[in-house]
């Protein structure tokens, strides 16, 4: 049976994804840019899923009325929540892998 490799971070996912945030400051403004690297497949799958939570999800709603409300753009406050949806897969992702590993040393004791 080959070791579990150690759980990568949030950060790290979210540069895997293409969703970290890059510095695009200029002068006075103080921004962030999107990460253009990363796996372009499941970019766009958080983007879709972003997009279709802005329309029917009525907590996504307010989240992005409170952001736009902080001087947010819509297209920052979008980029806001492709990292907070990033993070719930990550969570959703590590906890079914340790439900996995668990079971897996469940049956080798068999």
């Amino acid at each position: 049976m080959t070791p579990p490799r150690p759980a990568p971070t949030t950060v790290a996912f979210a540069s895997f994804t293409g969703v970290s945030p890059i510095p695009a400051s200029s002068g006075l403004t103080n921004r962030h840019g999107i990460n253009r690297s990363g796996d372009r497949q499941l970019n766009r799958t958080l983007h879709t899923i972003t997009l279709i939570r802005m329309r029917l999800d009525p907590a996504t709603k307010t989240y992005i009325a409170r952001r736009i409300s902080e001087g947010k753009t819509s297209r920052d406050a979008q980029r806001c929540l492709k990292r907070a949806v990033c993070r719930q897969l990550f969570k959703n992702l590590e906890r079914s892998d340790r439900t996995t590993r668990i079971s897996s040393e469940q049956l080798d004791a068999i």
